[in-house]
């Protein structure tokens, strides 16, 4: 493994790995208190159980990369850089949320730190992904395009046309399949004849690898050398993260498909957990180190909380705006005016 390669695991940066699941998760266990609450409407995806793939993998990228990721997006927007206040702003669908309130839970956008959604489409986000990456590599830039998407996403059209061209035309995108292994509800072996998904990857020349994606640093390693191999190479990078999500698919779900004793035993190897408890073992994490943690994540969850009830609705007079095209006689061509008049 190049130096490069290797994870940094100093004292504040397994600290800074931990504080990062820690606050996902948390904020999204507010976000399943404000939904009960009403106060967030219509869809709701959770994150909790996969925190330390987003952790692991999006701290390694650059400013200048840019993030594509599924309709289960917080974790991955909070990693980012989008500030918690805008995105749960959003999720109010309020004006002042990242994507103006119009986007809400499954559309958080912010160009500011080149997160491009929040994709409510399985697999939406793949086609997104290489667009992007093509018009980096034509302009010459050394950015790379991230895109998550779930294990269900390749059972689509658009993760195999995807994987097609970026293997053509060589184009820096690192993919992360996130292998939840039940997509919407539906186990993988009972719709997927190969249950590896990386060697579907494969099929297409793409550089790829497992990894277990309960690990963080596990996780952040193969970040590395994926993304180091990008940037050497301009070639695609795939990267199969084994997790397991412990919510329902959405707020709506019954987990009817999955026994509750089986997600019993996956929060007890659940990614926060394990590292925590590695952590304590080499004397990494100090109680007082865990109560700091959990007091600026509360304090910033509080404030969060506060600024998007304080934040304001839409006027309903601006509804229609970026909806529809409002096209003027001095907008028209002069013949169809000529036409009309």
């Amino acid at each position: 493994m190049a130096a490069t390669d290797k994870p940094r695991l100093s004292r504040a940066h397994v600290l800074e790995l931990l504080k990062h699941m820690i606050r996902i998760r948390h904020f999204e266990d507010k976000c399943a208190e404000l939904y009960t609450q009403e106060k967030i409407r219509g869809f709701l995806h959770l994150y909790d159980g996969e925190e330390a793939v987003a952790v692991g993998v999006i701290p390694v990228l650059k400013a200048c990369d840019r993030v594509v990721a599924t309709y289960r997006e917080h974790g991955h927007a909070l990693v980012r850089g989008v500030p918690m206040k805008a995105a749960l702003a959003e999720m109010y669908g309020k004006q002042e949320g990242c994507s103006h309130g119009r986007g809400g839970s499954m559309h958080l956008f912010d160009r500011a730190t080149n997160f491009y959604g929040g994709n409510a489409i399985v697999g939406g986000g793949l086609p997104l992904a290489i667009g992007l990456a093509l018009a980096d590599r034509m302009r010459g830039s050394d950015s790379i395009t991230a895109c998550f998407f779930g294990e269900g996403a390749v059972a689509e059209g658009e993760f195999h046309e995807s994987a097609n061209l970026a293997a053509l035309w060589s184009l820096p995108v690192l993919f992360v399949c996130e292998n939840n292994r039940y997509a919407m509800g539906t186990a993988l072996a009972l719709s997927e004849s190969e249950t590896d998904i990386q060697h579907k990857a494969a099929c297409y020349h793409l550089a790829s690898e497992a990894v277990d994606g309960m690990d963080v640093v596990a996780v952040e390693a193969a970040a590395r050398r994926a993304v180091a191999a990008i940037r050497e190479t301009g070639k695609p990078y795939f990267l199969e993260c084994r997790t397991y999500r412990f919510r329902p698919h959405s707020m709506f779900d019954a987990q009817l498909y999955r026994d509750k004793t089986e997600i019993e035993s996956w929060r007890a190897k659940g990614p926060i957990r394990r590292f925590r408890a590695w952590l304590e073992q080499n004397n990494l994490l100090h109680p007082e180190d865990l109560a700091r943690i959990e007091a600026e994540v509360a304090a910033e969850i509080d404030e969060a909380v506060a600024f998007a009830e304080a934040a304001k609705w839409e006027p309903i007079e601006q509804l229609t705006r970026y909806v529809y095209a409002e096209q003027t006689a001095r907008d028209q061509p002069a013949n169809d005016v000529a036409t009309k008049s």
